[in-house]
């Protein structure tokens, strides 16, 4: 067997081991095997592809295993403004239909209405806030309706929880 299909092999199975470790290490490892099995499909010798390999890896695991990792572990971007507003609860305040409504968003009133143009939402429901659109939040209706609750649109968020 040549050199550079030894070379690929090891690269294969140093990236299957990296599929099933998530170290980083196995992976670059599995680059350098297979630059040095270029390196030997292009006629070089053994021992310049174990060079090409030594090389390879260093940097690798010198150079790009650190700055990979530390953009693995930074934290998630701060949602602030209206970005942070986007997926909170809205407690209709109005009817919300196309022609606008209001609600109450983390204890401020917006102006609002529907995400889909075609629905309604009645005053005193619990909507999740979809999308900001200027100063206008876009609203869907959750389903508030429960079992145990009498009242076909459920609690209101005002009214305190059931024990």
């Amino acid at each position: 067997m040549e050199a550079w299909v030894a070379w690929l092999i090891v690269a294969a199975l140093l990236g299957v081991a990296e599929l099933l470790t998530l170290t980083l290490a196995l992976g670059l490892l599995a680059v350098a095997a297979l630059l040095a099995g270029l390196a030997g499909a292009a006629g070089l010798p053994l021992g310049l592809q174990i060079v090409v390999f030594a090389v390879s890896s260093a940097a690798g695991l010198a150079v790009v295993r650190p700055v990979a990792r530390r953009h693995i572990r930074q934290p998630p971007p701060l949602r602030s403004g209206t970005a942070a507003l986007v997926g909170r609860e809205a407690y209709t305040l109005t009817e919300v239909s196309r022609a606008g409504g209001r609600a109450r968003i983390g204890g401020e009133e917006w102006t609002v209405r529907p995400y889909d143009p075609d629905l309604v939402i009645p005053a005193g429901r619990v909507a999740d806030v979809l999308a900001i659109e200027g100063a206008t939040a876009l609203l869907y209706p959750v389903p508030t309706a429960r079992p145990d609750d009498p009242r076909p649109d459920g609690p209101s968020p005002e009214a305190p929880a059931p024990d």
